[in-house]
């Protein structure tokens, strides 16, 4: 009897544990994932922590049950590409907004080597495991940026040396993992000093690695040879990106720098542009900077409106891709979303394009515009510095007949709370997300050549999900509504 109540009590105890673990990885279901921190923890746990714990021996008894669960949803589940996609945003908002890796660790969104206050304040701090910052440094070791795994994988050893010894089930890494890997990113990167250093440690763990004890006869060779560039004395060197900061990096964070004396010229108004449409409710125009012609509509359009919108792209969203020569592609400089919607999808579409006509005094008849396009861009979504017209015959833009892109709208359908301004990088200055507006600005001079001012970026989203809607009106339709200055050279 007491034999059959302590093998009771046992499997209570398993069964306890069980649960435990299940609800940790369902903590909070209901807190928002605008959080860039919570979202990359949400998609390791669903993509690799829950799978560790389903397969579990403790889970054996649950095993079918479990099993059969699993299989309803495995394909809504996220994947591995989107586990990676969501480690490089986390590398990509570390980069453009100069964020310290420690405090990402820590669920503070601080700038590094400053005192100044966080860029964003969650209302939940969330804190990333030495398994997650191995997962995000792993991902960048693996396609050789050493810059941003030395970063990350010095997090990982850290907190995995904190906790040593407890043994987390749920961890697919260890301290191990962690020193082998940082070992050889500091190698690559130059530091053979540290990466000695890394080696031996690990070997005071696992004493029996072959591979690792032959790395460090070698490393020991280098730098008695004097071939290595390591510091004596076992420094550390600060590890430096290979490629320089996003030319928008700088511009990311902050609002409109507008010189004092060009601020002399903008203002704001109501505008009717001899339309009729907006007699009765003109728009509110503020001007955002002269050269390039950059104007913001605020509330453009309703919060009903916005939301119709998104509700009809949502069901069609695809990555977006880029014009690549004649073709498209995906391409790692743009992390969005879009779907595409024709002005006969819902009269909220239709009476959309009569407003940006009148506001504009452009003709929107087909083939003079492009559908509309909606986009999302999530977790570090972003767009690099591109222009928005063709600087290429052989461009897609061009197979619609009807010329260059003239003129760009960009709706803001959204709010984010820290993130995902419109960076403009030749003329110096951003414009923040408001929602409902709609930014307007030309993307060919009078003439007809493209404007290298409009050169522009969608900064990475810190925190939030960030909508827009863009229409890019074409020239030809154009041409008694814009005509030709004066100056050949407009």
């Amino acid at each position: 009897l007491r034999s059959y109540l302590r093998e009771g009590n046992a499997r209570l105890r398993r069964l306890r544990r069980f649960y435990e673990k299940v609800q940790v990885l369902h903590q909070d279901p209901e807190a928002s994932v605008d959080n860039p921190l919570l979202a990359f923890s949400l998609i390791k746990r669903l993509h690799s922590d829950w799978l560790n714990i389903i397969y579990s021996d403790e889970a054996t008894g649950n095993a079918q049950a479990l099993h059969a669960g699993l299989r309803e949803v495995e394909r809504e589940l996220p994947g591995a590409e989107d586990l990676d996609g969501a480690a490089r945003a986390l590398m990509r908002l570390q980069d453009v907004y100069a964020l310290s890796v420690k405090g990402l660790a820590n669920g503070v969104f601080q700038r590094s080597g400053t005192d100044h206050p966080p860029l964003y304040s969650p209302g939940r701090r969330v804190s990333l495991s030495a398994d997650d910052c191995f997962h995000v440094g792993k991902v960048a070791y693996d396609t050789g940026d050493y810059y941003h795994s030395i970063t990350w994988l010095e997090e990982a050893v850290s907190l995995f040396r904190l906790s040593y010894g407890s043994w987390n089930p749920e961890d697919r890494s260890s301290l191990e993992d962690a020193l082998d890997h940082l070992a050889f990113s500091y190698f690559m990167a130059g530091n053979i000093s540290h990466a000695l250093s890394l080696s031996r440690e690990f070997l005071h763990y696992d004493p029996s690695n072959q591979r690792v004890t032959k790395n460090v006869a070698k490393y020991e060779k280098l730098l008695e040879m004097g071939t290595g560039v390591g510091l004596a004395g076992g420094a550390m060197v600060t590890p430096q990106p290979l490629c320089p900061p996003a030319p928008y990096a700088l511009l990311c964070p902050l609002s409109s720098q507008l010189a004092p004396e060009r601020l002399l010229h903008l203002g704001c108004s109501y505008e009717t542009n001899s339309s009729p449409y907006l007699l009765l409710q003109p728009a509110k125009k503020e001007m955002v900077q002269i050269r390039p012609y950059v104007a913001l509509y605020h509330d453009f359009i309703s919060d009903a409106e916005a939301e119709t919108i998104k509700g009809l792209a949502g069901p069609w969203l695809q990555r977006s891709v880029v014009a690549s020569g004649e073709k498209q592609q995906k391409a790692e400089y743009r992390i969005s979303q879009s779907a595409w919607l024709k002005d006969t999808a819902d009269p909220v579409v239709r009476a959309l394009d009569r407003r940006i006509a009148a506001i504009t005094g452009l003709d929107l008849r087909p083939p003079y515009a492009e559908y509309l396009q909606v986009v999302n861009y999530g977790l570090g979504g972003h767009y690099e510095p591109h222009f928005d017209h063709a600087t290429s015959r052989k461009s897609p833009l061009y197979r619609m007949k009807s010329g260059n892109r003239i003129a760009t709208v960009m709706i803001y359908l959204s709010a984010v709370e820290a993130g995902g301004s419109t960076a403009f990088i030749y003329a110096n200055f951003s414009v923040p997300v408001v929602k409902n507006a709609a930014l307007f600005w030309w993307n060919l001079r009078k003439n007809g050549n493209g404007d290298g001012d409009t050169l522009h970026a969608g900064c990475p989203v810190l925190a939030g999900d960030k909508w827009v809607a863009n229409k890019w009106i074409h020239e030809h339709g154009q041409e008694f509504r814009r005509p030709c200055g004066a100056d050949p050279g407009d």
